[in-house]
């Protein structure tokens, strides 16, 4: 949660996830009454009133805890607090036919399973060839002309090469309502991870700020003391153990970039193949040379790192039904766990 009366930090938005805003704000002892939507643009830079009235209509602007209309008249000392859906930069997206796994649509919203190597929405050089270009191709193919942005509106995100379930709404209203259920840490969402080593726990929580590393700005790491970045907490349970690595199950309770891989790097048991958090290289094994072409051969089926959003569950931001998907695991990841199975097999048959 921000300070009160300080505006979010766009640097600060990169590092979650999760894309919303949250502003809170105390009205003076002497403010004269005045409408909500006209306290909050007076007070947040480049927000219209269109897009206050419209999360005040998703029921995400309160006063003193309590959902309130955009027509409010704001007394001294209330305390007013906003979730915004934050929506991505200001680029020019244009359709691209780039094929979706879509598992379930209707006329607010869409699930999709990402695949591996797409990024989410454009920017840090990734301008075209993105989820929003695809987007925009699948809703100007199938006629959904009433999108008012053309391509969608998105509430989270997952890493250009982590795989599996995602949201994209298809109005302000979905994204808003959805985008404080990201922020109420009501969303339900397990991912499934082959991380190196053998954590001694059956189960466990990794908690550590997360925040761009002070070295190198494009990984994020983990702050003990907190220090810097932002809260992440990380609930894993063991699936499965080969000795060498793991495949386990985690369950965020935050949604910060790159959490997942930050956290298991952080406890000394980063992804498998995670080049951007020192998972690309043989950390736990033998020096055989079978060994070593045994691992080559799992990063060659499975060239990134392994990470798959694997369920997601959420309430319809309009019928207010539980919604909840579960995913396969990718080829890719299938593949090289059913190496891992044979290749420990074949060790206790020597033994």
């Amino acid at each position: 949660m921000i300070e009160e009366n300080q505006q979010i930090d766009p640097e600060t938005l990169e590092e979650n996830s999760d894309l919303y805003e949250h502003f809170r704000f105390v009205a003076d002892k002497g403010q004269a009454q005045l409408r909500v939507d006209k306290f909050l643009m007076n007070r947040i830079e480049n927000v219209s009133r269109n897009k206050i009235q419209q999360t005040a209509k998703a029921g995400n602007i309160f006063v003193n805890n309590q959902p309130i209309k955009s027509n409010y008249k704001v007394k001294p000392s209330d305390i007013v607090t906003v979730v915004f859906s934050y929506p991505p930069r200001e680029v020019e997206i244009f359709p691209q036919d780039i094929p979706l796994n879509i598992v379930y649509e209707d006329d607010y919203l869409l699930v999709l399973n990402k695949q591996d190597n797409l990024v989410v929405h454009p920017g840090h050089g990734n301008f075209s060839g993105t989820l929003l270009n695809a987007l925009a191709y699948h809703f100007e193919k199938t006629g959904q002309k009433q999108i008012e942005n053309g391509f969608g509106y998105l509430v989270h995100r997952i890493d250009k090469d982590t795989t599996g379930l995602m949201i994209a709404t298809k109005d302000e209203i979905s994204q808003s309502r959805l985008a404080r259920q990201f922020f109420e840490h009501t969303i339900e969402r397990r991912y499934h991870a082959l991380v190196w080593g053998d954590p001694g726990s059956e189960e466990g929580s990794i908690e550590g700020h997360i925040g761009r590393s002070l070295k190198d700005r494009r990984v994020m790491s983990v702050f003990p003391e907190g220090e810097h970045g932002k809260e992440a907490i990380t609930h894993y349970t063991v699936l499965k153990r080969y000795g060498y690595v793991t495949l386990v199950q985690c369950k965020l309770e935050t949604g910060r970039t790159h959490q997942i891989r930050a956290h298991f790097r952080h406890i000394g048991h980063p992804l498998f193949n995670d080049f951007s958090y020192g998972g690309n290289s043989i950390l736990k094994g033998t020096t055989f040379t079978k060994y070593k072409q045994f691992i080559e051969n799992c990063f060659k089926i499975l060239p990134r790192h392994a990470l798959h959003a694997k369920s997601l569950g959420f309430v319809h931001p309009h019928t207010g039904k539980k919604m909840f998907f579960e995913s396969e695991l990718p080829i890719d990841m299938q593949q090289v766990i059913e190496k891992w199975d044979k290749y420990i097999e074949s060790r206790n048959d020597l033994e």
